[in-house]
């Protein structure tokens, strides 16, 4: 039964007797799961298709910290690659960094019972940040240096080919708009990049991914999520505060986040100030039309609209390659 028909089958049961409102509850709830389920492996795919994030042969270290995010990375990637078109390996990994009251056992009894191979890496760094981080200061600049170091050094001993971070839309714009704000640059997080070591290739498949769907999606799959005591339960970071406020937008503007996330691939340099990405001081009139020149005093055809944006952006299935099978969930 496809979604339209399902629907309908659901109105129908509305008009019925109200005894009859546990089922049609029931039914309601798993229409609702179907559906996200295809959203969140339609655009994991789409993800990976655009950027080429997976190939064939490739051993992906799935970092797992415990939280929503990650969980429903490693989740997505062991269902979509039972029906990829290229074969590859998973393997998760956690770092364990000694912080109190983080529950050893809960990551090693799920990846077992999971039947994914797994490696939990002990570390000490929480020790190291508290001594070195004053106290009411963040902790992210140190812990995250710690972190990436440990990690790198795990995935070349693992012989992993890339390591995938639960990194998501809404972060992929925070971060974008952080830099903006307090870092004075257009910058913001790739959806895959060599790591600054060299040695990596660093992907984010969930780059696509609203967070309020990863927030369904875990209490659907019942996940057991591990609550953060380091940087992430830190409420004066400004990223907490940036973030409040896209979901503020979000909620005033549907689909401003979508668009936002799409502008960061159309990037046009004649059309920004960087002299280093496009010949400012160099360039001059020859009398013929320039395609995406300066139209002066006319207004640009993108300009913001009087009402808010309801529309959002339409993302396409894992593209697969030629000769072979089809392997994306359908709508």
């Amino acid at each position: 039964m496809n979604d339209m028909t399902e629907a309908a089958a659901l109105a129908a049961e509305a008009a019925e007797a109200p005894d009859a409102a546990p089922a049609r509850d029931e039914r309601k709830a798993r229409f609702e799961a179907n559906k996200l389920s295809k959203r969140l492996h339609r655009q994991v795919g789409q993800a990976i298709a655009d950027f080429n994030m997976i190939e064939a042969g490739d051993k992906i270290m799935v970092c797992l910290s415990g939280g929503k995010d990650s969980y429903a990375l490693l989740d997505i990637l062991m269902s979509l690659r039972q029906r990829a078109p290229v074969p590859f390996e998973i393997v998760a990994v956690n770092l364990d960094q000694k912080q109190p009251g983080f529950p050893e056992h809960v990551l090693p009894e799920y990846l077992t019972k999971l039947g994914v191979p797994f490696h939990i890496e002990n570390q000490d760094t929480y020790s190291v940040v508290k001594k070195l981080i004053p106290e009411g200061q963040t902790m992210c600049s140190l812990c995250s240096r710690l972190r990436r170091g440990i990690l790198y050094r795990v995935a070349g001993e693992l012989g992993a080919t890339k390591i995938a971070l639960g990194h998501h839309r809404d972060d992929m714009v925070v971060t974008l708009l952080m830099n903006m704000f307090f870092g004075s640059r257009l910058k913001g997080m790739p959806p895959k990049l060599v790591s600054d070591d060299g040695r990596n290739v660093v992907i984010r498949p969930l780059a696509y991914v609203a967070e309020t769907d990863l927030e369904q999606w875990a209490v659907h799959r019942q996940f057991p999520i591990i609550p953060c005591t380091l940087c992430g339960s830190q409420d004066n970071l400004q990223r907490v505060q940036v973030k409040a406020m896209i979901r503020e937008w979000e909620r005033k503007y549907p689909g401003r986040i979508d668009n936002m996330l799409t502008a960061m691939g159309n990037v046009v340099p004649s059309h920004l100030m960087d002299r280093n990405l496009f010949p400012f001081t160099t360039i001059r009139a020859e009398g013929r039309p320039v395609a995406g020149g300066d139209i002066a005093f006319d207004e640009e055809p993108c300009a913001a609209p009087a009402t808010p944006a309801t529309a959002t952006v339409t993302l396409q299935p894992w593209r697969t390659p030629p000769g072979a099978a089809s392997t994306a969930p359908e709508d």
